[in-house]
């Protein structure tokens, strides 16, 4: 199943042009918004494969952020062995470092997003999985029941605002309006080609910058749930940056950072692309 935040409205995918409202097909049990439905996630995707309704257009410029309201956004770092080498750090063994992305960050997957000014903005191409059960605590080897889906994002991160200082600001390096997009829609695991292995790529101006593959992850998608689950509670709708392969700017010889008029364009294999035009 596949499940768009059309123009604020919880939609369920027939086919990438057209699709059907979850509230009108559900009589009002579902919805109308896509953080609603997943409040309601159990129940809704027993619902939702068996689902029909009126087809509606998918307008690529009508499509909203896949959890637009999370009650919490988490980014994970250092989570692949070749990105945490150009990175200079060491490699995390327990638990990979947790940063915020703040809500006011979170974009759709084709906006325009305005450069921090005289800033240093890099690329991180990530797959973002949306919590569909309370997670607490979970069992080792639980961590996909608890997941409603995954989607495409950008971790974009200005670096001297992360990196500059007595101590790193991870969280607020990546979390400048609009620097934290994702879509074009939820893709539940079972769509999936391999939930544990994706290829995922991204391209500056038509330039080939990152491509890597979802199961070079140090820390699986099912770890991560487990491992913040033991330490926080995740809410239904919560967001997990899971971390980016190598081939990030900020490390390159000379370093190579976003400008202004560029597009850069994100995809996973069976997910689908997101696209940000940068203005500054």
């Amino acid at each position: 199943m596949r499940l768009a935040n059309l123009d604020g409205r919880a939609v369920i995918l027939t086919d990438d042009a057209s699709g059907f409202d979850v509230f009108d097909a559900s009589a009002g049990r579902f919805g109308p918004s896509i953080q609603d439905v997943y409040e309601k996630w159990e129940a809704f995707s027993e619902w939702g494969p068996e689902a029909s309704g009126p087809a509606i257009a998918i307008e690529e410029s009508q499509l909203g952020p896949v959890s637009p309201r999370p009650f919490q956004a988490f980014g994970i770092g250092l989570n692949y062995d070749e990105h945490v080498a150009e990175s200079g750090f060491g490699r995390p063994e327990k638990l990979p470092p947790v940063f915020p992305k703040f809500q006011s960050s979170i974009a759709g997957p084709f906006e325009t997003v305005e450069l921090v000014p005289g800033g240093r903005t890099d690329w991180e191409a990530e797959l973002v999985v949306v919590i569909g059960r309370m997670a607490h605590r979970i069992a080792e080897g639980s961590g996909w029941d608890h997941v409603a889906g995954v989607t495409v994002g950008q971790d974009l991160s200005e670096r001297t605002t992360q990196l500059d200082g007595p101590a790193p600001q991870f969280g607020l390096g990546k979390s400048f309006p609009g620097y934290s997009p994702q879509g074009p829609w939820l893709v539940t695991p079972d769509e999936l080609p391999d939930r544990d292995d994706l290829a995922i790529f991204c391209e500056l101006d038509g330039e080939r910058m990152q491509d890597g593959r979802t199961s070079q992850m140090i820390f699986d998608v099912a770890t991560l749930v487990e491992q913040l689950s033991a330490i926080v509670t995740l809410h239904p709708g919560d967001v997990i940056y899971s971390g980016t392969p190598s081939g990030v700017g900020f490390v390159r010889e000379p370093a190579r950072l976003i400008r202004p008029g560029e597009t850069l364009v994100t995809t996973i294999e069976g997910v689908g692309t997101i696209r940000q035009v940068f203005t500054g």
